[in-house]
């Protein structure tokens, strides 16, 4: 469900941690892990993403197992692999994996747009509206336009 819902907000990048390593039986199993990774990689590719460029890590949260490094409790666990049309990434714990996250293009060099979520009237400040910058960029001190209302402020 997580990764569908990813998927639909838009999230182009996944990674997957296999967590509670410790509690299969027998523990730290390399069988358990890639049946984990098969049945999972087969339900992500039918939601839209490539299994190919997702990052499929065995850890133990309870434990910290592959979380900063490398345990050496899962010696079959030779490390994770990820190919993208920017390239490969490689690593063998979990912070790699985040590490290797390419941040997303934000479309700076468009206008400013920016849809308002809300707009609180607070006494002593003033109306202050609230919403999230899609394109463009907004700085201190900017003087923008509302529309449709066509209302100038700083």
């Amino acid at each position: 469900e997580h990764a569908l819902l990813a998927f639909t907000l838009g999230v182009k990048q996944l990674i997957v941690g296999v967590n509670k390593m410790d509690s299969t039986e027998p523990p730290y199993s390399e069988t358990r892990f890639e049946e984990i990774k098969k049945e999972v990689a087969t339900y992500i590719k039918k939601i839209g993403y490539n299994p190919a460029a997702v990052a499929f890590v065995p850890i133990s949260g309870w434990n910290g197992d592959n979380m900063l490094e490398a345990s050496d409790k899962m010696p079959w666990f030779k490390g994770w692999s990820i190919e993208r049309k920017e390239g490969k990434a490689e690593g063998k714990c979990l912070i790699e994996a985040l590490d290797a996250i390419l941040p997303p293009s934000r479309p700076t060099e468009k206008p400013l747009r920016l849809p308002l979520q809300d707009v609180y009237k607070i006494g002593g400040i003033g109306t202050v509206p609230v919403g999230r910058v899609e394109t463009g960029v907004l700085k201190p001190g900017m003087v923008v336009t509302f529309a449709p209302a066509n209302l100038t402020t700083e």
